[in-house]
């Protein structure tokens, strides 16, 4: 069957596939709660959709619609997300989407199962999306009041799966003695009798591995005889994300540059380009010259014919994006795209909060860069900017207010830190479809850091997968053809560090008329393929963790010959 769910241009729900995995099923002794199957297939049984942008909320107790107030932390549009429209202590989640279900299903939607929130509870409901055209909010309601709570960027703030309309109706619910069913009765008296067996024998002598003191029947589906009950038996939901291939308007859309003149912001969208001086046929750099005119001449009419198309100038989001057509469309054609459901098994897209990766690292000693707000040309000078400090340490930094673009782990420091963090990687998945494992650090290079960091304009000398984890950043994408016009003044990097800063002006600039960028906000589960020697500048919009891979299953050394004199 199909589940749909109708976008509006500008509408964009964050939705996966839910994950069996719970914080408090995690810091159980020996997780020993993920040994009952029914919550770990009630944990995945349908999808998750994430919070945008994390805020702040408390109740004052009262039943007006101003007795919550709601404190958005970062930068995110939380007025446009969570609201209080009811009153009653209640928190309004607005959907950006319209579902729709076959004839006869409806939707239940209602919090995550098994997932609690202390001073907050997510209200239940059943719609009927076989026929509504309407959206639907989602609502959590207080239990208490003058009591802060906090939705993180990335948190589930909904849960869905399809069901039956009529179903519940026409079940006829009997008792019945168990005698009636005798091969019932004599299955379930062999269970009682092994079960109390196996816990006397575990009571006088505790096994020592962690899966030797659980019965596995029902994980298994099998009775005490091993005879399998059902050929369909689960152990684990596989899931499938939702496919956004049909979605036809561009996705990520490239938005004129804005540049200031005296007070005045102005957007040059056919402004053209200055011309430069002509070129003397004289003099022993004549060719040199001539020659640079004419691959700026053929870059910049080649990216005026690739606008020519309605949709070239788009950066597509792909959902089970195969390993051939990802070669032939984007890999070897140079083009970026946005890869959705890539990762939403990936333990880490649940786990890592601030403090489960501050626990999971502990004191080891990591390096980062440091003191970058005293320096604007900080990604020049990285070498200047190492610091070290324990990793728990760091957590605490990061999470201090107005830390901002200060301090930042990024890949530059991923050698010196590949043996602290190691311990993460249990918690990652692993792209084979566009990776290979054959390398020295196959798990890539991480970046952590607060609300604000910037990673200046610039090109790579590789091809990228930038694999967002934890929370959003900001991403401004040129091709690469446009480096004539970005004042690449030095190595892979432009004079420009930030193509939205206040004080960037077409006169000082001139060049930057009728550029155009591509404004990409990647959400938490997502990946874009940044490739070789396309320009970007990124923004985290909250507390971020990234991982960058180069290790792709195709020549990926640009860089090898990249002329540096």
């Amino acid at each position: 069957m199909d589940l749909i769910c109708y976008l509006h241009e500008g509408w964009r729900p964050l939705i996966r596939p839910a994950s069996a995995k719970r914080d408090w099923m995690d810091k159980a002794p020996e997780s020993f709660a993920y040994r009952c199957l029914p919550l770990n297939i009630a944990n995945s049984h349908g999808w998750e959709l994430l919070n945008p942008c994390a805020f702040d909320a408390c109740w004052n107790g009262h039943a007006d619609v101003g007795a919550v107030t709601i404190r958005p932390q970062g930068n995110g549009p939380v007025a446009s997300a969570a609201t209080s429209l009811f009153g009653q202590g209640i928190v309004t989640f607005h959907i950006p989407g319209i579902f729709r279900t076959p004839p006869g299903w409806n939707l239940w939607v209602g919090g995550s199962p098994n997932q609690p929130k202390d001073g907050i509870y997510p209200l239940t409901g059943v719609v009927e999306t076989d026929w509504s055209p309407f959206t639907f909010t989602m609502n959590w309601r207080f239990t208490r009041p003058n009591h802060w709570i906090r939705f993180e960027a990335g948190e589930a703030i909904c849960f869905l799966f399809p069901l039956q309309r009529a179903a519940l109706e026409e079940v006829k619910p009997v008792f019945a003695p168990i005698e009636a069913e005798p091969d019932l009765l004599g299955r379930f008296q062999a269970w009682s009798k092994g079960r109390n067996e196996f816990v006397d024998r575990v009571s006088k002598a505790p096994p020592k591995t962690a899966a030797d003191k659980w019965q596995k029947h029902y994980y298994r589906g099998v009775d005490m005889s091993e005879k399998e009950a059902v050929g369909d038996h689960r152990t684990k939901l596989r899931i499938k994300p939702f496919d956004e291939s049909a979605i036809s308007w561009p996705t990520e859309v490239a938005t004129p540059i804005a540049v200031n003149v005296g007070q005045e912001t102005v957007v040059p969208v056919t402004a053209p380009v200055p011309k430069q001086a002509p070129v003397s046929e004289q003099g022993p750099n004549s060719r040199t010259l001539l020659d640079l005119r004419k691959r700026e001449w053929l870059l910049q009419t080649l990216e005026r014919t690739r606008g020519l198309a309605p949709h070239g100038a788009e950066i597509e989001r792909r959902a089970g994006l195969g390993s051939e057509e990802f070669l032939e469309r984007y890999y070897a054609a140079n083009r970026p795209v946005i890869l959705t459901g890539e990762m939403f098994e990936w333990p880490a897209l649940a786990k890592w909060t601030p403090e489960y990766l501050s626990k999971s690292v502990g004191s080891k000693t990591i390096e980062f860069q440091g003191d970058r707000n005293k320096n604007g040309q900080f990604e020049i000078h990285k070498d200047a900017h190492r610091r070290e400090m324990p990793f728990d340490r760091f957590i605490d930094l990061l999470l201090r207010p107005g830390n901002g673009n200060d301090a930042y782990l990024t890949a530059y420091n991923s050698v010196r830190n590949s043996e602290a963090l190691r311990p993460l990687h249990a918690d990652m998945g692993f792209p084979d479809k566009y990776l290979t494992r054959e390398v020295e650090q196959p798990n890539g290079m991480m970046w952590i850091g607060p609300a604000g960091t910037l990673t200046s304009l610039h090109h790579d000398l590789t091809n990228n997968l930038i694999a967002q984890v934890v929370g959003r950043k900001r991403l401004l994408v040129l091709p690469a053809s446009e480096v004539s016009r970005l004042y690449n003044h030095l190595h892979v990097f432009s004079e420009i560090a930030d193509l939205e800063g206040p004080g960037l002006t077409v006169s000082r600039f001139p060049r930057l008329a009728g550029l155009r960028y591509t404004v990409v906000t990647l959400m938490p589960g997502e990946m874009i393929f940044m490739p070789l020697a396309w320009w970007h500048q990124v923004r985290s919009i909250d507390f971020s963790v990234t991982v960058t891979y180069t290790n792709f299953r195709w020549p990926n050394d640009g860089y090898r010959d990249f002329p540096t004199s």
